[in-house]
């Protein structure tokens, strides 16, 4: 991996323009889009608008899953992550007020720890988009799946399942967007990450108050075995630190950042213990890992919830993975890098995130993996560590520092359990679906 231009090249994504917005590169997700900007002309609204659609993303969809996991109690922790990825993301301004030339999330890590700092960061960034990837042609599968549930697929004499057919169906109808050098469409349809999300919470409210559903299950106080997967899930929700330094680039008047994270802080958390909350008392412990699966389809309103979960991903997936088409082109040599290069490494791309899907179709478990290692990580522990190695505060024993350290041990806790937890559970499914 190219250090510096190479990683900056990366983390470029297109958004909606307007005539005071010119914006570079190419196109990132991470969990939604968000932009490298050339020079600081965006707004306060439009950088609130962009932080709800990078906080905003599929998290929404196993939440309740996450709240039947650890119980009533657990919403506690939700609103712990919460605060504590509200506090990372204030760090990562810090960092970025600390010297002028950090543009990237990787940068921050290079100006803390050099080029090994810079490697880790990105690492850890692609990574997790790679299984972002995966986790939307498992999602997509899913809720086809929900939709039609009797289909099977013949090929050559070969019997697939519907839910591995549509799998392979939607990497089918995928794989042409990630051959396109200009993504600037699918940005726009990505971008309504906001929206989507108020659509399918909206559209499950309906479902319980006038669909025949009801609130009326009461759940369970506290389920001390599901705690980590439940805070693995609430971590997965907060996925969206390494877009922050572009938002904080790009915003013109770069003093209120601080209150644009407040306010979408605020305004994710409460749509996601909205979600949690309702989900949970429409259909108990016994939710399945995304709420659309349990749905009535024959309502109108669990179909729109359905098809707007379908959308979304199907523009996304282009966008999430061009950041990691990049970064590997980046290995080869320069006379490599043409247009027949890139269109192999999108291909492999595709072909490997659905034969992940296909091997590891449980998206409850792959996503709880995903925040417990990669979230957590990515979003709380680096931005910590590297403001303490930035700032100099580990050198002194202040409150900020007491904070900061706090912060760091209980979160390489989570990293501990909710990982040897998400593991387990793949292990067990695994065995228990080959032993059928």
């Amino acid at each position: 991996m190219e250090a510096g231009s190479q990683d900056s090249s990366s983390l470029a994504a297109p958004l909606i323009v307007d005539e005071k917005t010119h914006l570079l590169g190419e196109a990132e997700e991470v969990e939604s889009n968000v932009c490298r900007l050339k020079t600081s002309t965006t707004s306060v609204f439009t950088t609130c608008f962009h932080g709800l659609n990078a906080l905003s993303g599929v998290g929404i969809l196993s939440i309740p899953y996450a709240l039947a996991s650890g119980g009533w109690l657990s919403l506690i922790l939700l609103f712990f992550i919460a605060s504590a990825a509200f506090y990372s993301a204030l760090l990562i301004q810090r960092c970025m007020e600390a010297d002028s030339v950090i543009r990237t999330y990787p940068d921050i890590g290079e100006r803390a720890f050099g080029s090994k700092g810079r490697l880790v960061a990105s690492v850890f960034m692609y990574i997790e988009l790679y299984f972002l990837a995966t986790g939307f042609l498992i999602l997509e599968g899913d809720n086809l799946q929900k939709l039609l549930p009797n289909v099977e697929f013949d090929i050559a004499g070969l019997t697939i399942g519907g839910k591995q057919g549509f799998i392979i169906i939607v990497a089918l109808i995928i794989l042409p967007s990630v051959w396109l050098d200009n993504l600037s469409l699918l940005s726009y349809i990505s971008a309504s990450g906001v929206i989507a999300s108020a659509i399918i919470l909206g559209s499950i409210i309906w479902i319980g108050a006038f669909d025949g559903i009801g609130f009326h299950h009461k759940g369970t106080l506290l389920n001390l075995s599901g705690i980590p997967t439940a805070v693995s899930l609430y971590a997965f929700c907060y996925c969206a630190h390494p877009v922050f330094p572009t938002l904080y680039n790009s915003m013109k008047k770069k003093h209120q950042f601080s209150n644009v994270m407040l306010l979408c802080f605020i305004l994710c958390t409460l749509c996601y213990a909205s979600m949690a909350i309702c989900g949970y008392l429409m259909f108990g412990s016994n939710i399945k890992s995304q709420i659309t699966l349990d749905l009535p389809i024959q309502k109108l309103s669990a179909r729109v919830a359905i098809y707007t979960t379908l959308v979304n991903p199907i523009a996304k997936y282009a966008l999430m993975v061009t950041p990691l088409v990049n970064a590997i082109k980046g290995w080869f040599p320069y006379e490599c890098k043409k247009k027949s290069c890139s269109f192999l490494v999108s291909t492999s791309l595709v072909i490997s995130t659905t034969v992940v899907a296909l091997a590891l179709p449980f998206f409850g478990y792959l996503m709880s993996l995903v925040g417990a290692f990669l979230s957590i990580t990515a979003s709380i522990i680096l931005p910590c560590l590297c403001y303490l190695k930035i700032s100099g505060t580990y050198k002194r024993f202040c409150c900020d520092m007491v904070v900061t350290v706090s912060i760091i041990l209980m979160s390489v806790a989570v990293v501990i359990f909710g990982t040897y937890t998400s593991l387990m559970g793949l292990i067990y499914k695994l065995s228990s679906t080959s032993a059928r």
